[in-house]
């Protein structure tokens, strides 16, 4: 899966996507102090799949209508150190294959799942 890691994911989580086989683009690494519309912008040309804790993608799909084909992926966990981030995420993105063109909240216990604005 081709992902664009939000500044807030953790730098384990990258590391253990880009070990299971994902394309991960960390914003920490490749567009640092970067504002969300560049991001999603980003996001939409390269085809990648945003991660983060953000909720201000989602206002920006669905309220500014900004294009968001790609998929955003916002984690919402309630335990927040790293490793249980990790497992939280490599465990739901293992569980599904249709990020792409859904707004997804992934929580400890379930994921919901929005289509975004076309």
């Amino acid at each position: 899966m081709r992902l664009l890691a939000d500044q807030n994911v953790p730098r384990d989580t990258v590391d253990a996507l880009r070990g299971g086989g994902h394309d991960v683009v960390w914003v920490q690494e490749t567009y640092p102090g970067a504002n969300d519309r560049t991001l999603l912008q980003h996001a939409e040309e390269q085809d990648r799949i945003v991660l983060t804790f953000d909720k201000d993608f989602g206002e920006l799909a669905f309220h500014a209508g900004l294009p968001a084909s790609c998929g955003i992926i916002l984690v919402r966990a309630t335990l927040s150190a790293p490793p249980n981030i990790t497992r939280l995420v490599v465990r739901a993105l293992q569980t599904r294959t249709d990020w792409a063109g859904q707004f997804s909240i992934v929580e400890d216990t379930r994921i919901r799942m929005r289509p975004l604005p076309t």
